[in-house]
């Protein structure tokens, strides 16, 4: 409680951090803020195409279903593999001013979600455009997966955050990981086509339900299952916990270190 109260009383400096990291993300590019909503669109187009022409996956309207979770994926994967690098970048600040550490992980993913809220404008106006429409009973569920997931990139993105001072490796290493564990989770496939014997060790991966709850939610207009949501809510708890209190214990040398 007391690091969160202290970040309160720091918050004019965790607005300041995600103003300038908002402002200066695409700064210079001729396109500027629209990549935004570029760069997703470009990897649904390549995504779409491998799977819908080259390796045909039978679903309907393909690009809807990968649409709906690909944004919160980018969210997740940028979240995790930015924080690695976040107290490195800002390592002056640390050296010679006092504020809570924690604001610096904290301010990156905030930005990320951020980016991702306005990215789900184009997922809505793509929903439109696609016929499929909402079911505003299901939508209710959205924010509270939202939620769900910052708190599950926040709790591993300071965990990354705050050993990557000591292992500059895991900077290098994560992006493979982070590949790897998007080919892991549902999000270019149905779960049906998961081996039946498999599908527990699916399960046990936390990003299944929180990915599964968006397509529920935005794909097939229903709201997701509560154990699934459930379970979704342990899982960021569980790696808030952790990511929270092993930075607490790990930033007490980041001077040093750095």
């Amino acid at each position: 409680m007391g690091q969160i109260k202290e970040i309160f009383e720091y918050r004019e400096m965790l607005f300041s951090l995600v103003r300038r990291d908002l402002r200066g993300r695409y700064k210079g590019s001729i396109l500027g803020f629209l990549w935004t909503f570029i760069n997703p669109l470009l990897q649904l187009m390549v995504y779409t195409v491998v799977f819908s022409v080259i390796i045909r996956s039978g679903i309907d309207k393909y690009y809807l279903f990968l649409f709906v979770v690909l944004i919160p994926w980018i969210f997740f994967s940028t979240s995790v593999i930015g924080c690695a690098s976040i107290i490195i970048a800002h390592q002056n600040m640390v050296i010679k001013i006092y504020f809570p550490r924690e604001i610096l992980p904290v301010s990156y993913v905030v930005t990320c979600f951020i980016n991702m809220l306005l990215s789900f404008i184009v997922v809505f106006v793509v929903i439109l455009f696609s016929g499929v429409g909402f079911n505003f009973r299901a939508l209710l569920c959205l924010p509270v997966i939202m939620v769900i997931e910052f708190f599950m990139a926040l709790g591993l993105g300071m965990l990354v955050a705050g050993i990557t001072v000591y292992l500059r490796d895991i900077e290098h290493i994560l992006g493979i990981v982070m590949m790897a564990w998007q080919f892991l989770t549902p999000i270019m496939y149905s779960m049906d086509v998961v081996p039946e014997k498999y599908i527990p060790i699916f399960l046990l991966n936390p990003m299944t339900a929180i990915m599964q709850g968006y397509r529920d939610i935005l794909y097939y207009k229903q709201v997701p299952e509560m154990g699934m949501m459930l379970e979704a809510v342990v899982f960021a708890c569980v790696v808030l916990v952790i990511g929270w209190s092993s930075f607490a214990k790990l930033k007490k040398g980041f001077a040093e270190e750095l």
